[in-house]
């Protein structure tokens, strides 16, 4: 079983930038990705950067791609996400996840079943 902690979120200004972290702690050697999610009011939720621990691959999603940066610390078991230039309409509950196995269901995405989630910090970005 993994648990996974989200910590860094908070209030910014449009283009200020915060740096979200993903401790991940208990049995932490049966994942292959970390991804990062958010999920506005009223939206569905958003898969927005993947990393691979294997090779360190990423993926981002449109929406973020040039703006923010995922990486990770496997001695330490965290992965970070870098926002950079941030706009209001990034304001959403970010989450990460890894593809753990496990009973029950996942949410799928980018072909891996995300089975492990954190409890979700909150981004507002705003003047």
């Amino acid at each position: 079983q993994v648990q996974l902690v989200e910590s860094g979120g908070g209030l910014v200004q449009p283009g200020g930038s915060l740096r979200l972290s993903c401790a991940a702690s208990g049995f932490t050697l049966d994942w292959f990705a970390t991804a990062w999610f958010r999920q506005a009011p009223g939206k569905e939720r958003e898969g927005i950067s993947f990393i691979s621990r294997s090779d360190g691959s990423t993926y981002y999603a449109d929406s973020v791609k040039g703006r923010f940066t995922i990486s990770s610390d496997n001695a330490k078991n965290t992965v970070y996400l870098q926002m950079n230039s941030l706009k209001p309409e990034d304001t959403a509950v970010y989450y990460c996840a890894t593809d753990s196995s496990g009973s029950g269901g996942g949410y799928t995405w980018l072909g891996r079943v995300f089975r492990s989630w954190g409890q979700g910090t909150q981004v507002t970005v705003s003047s």
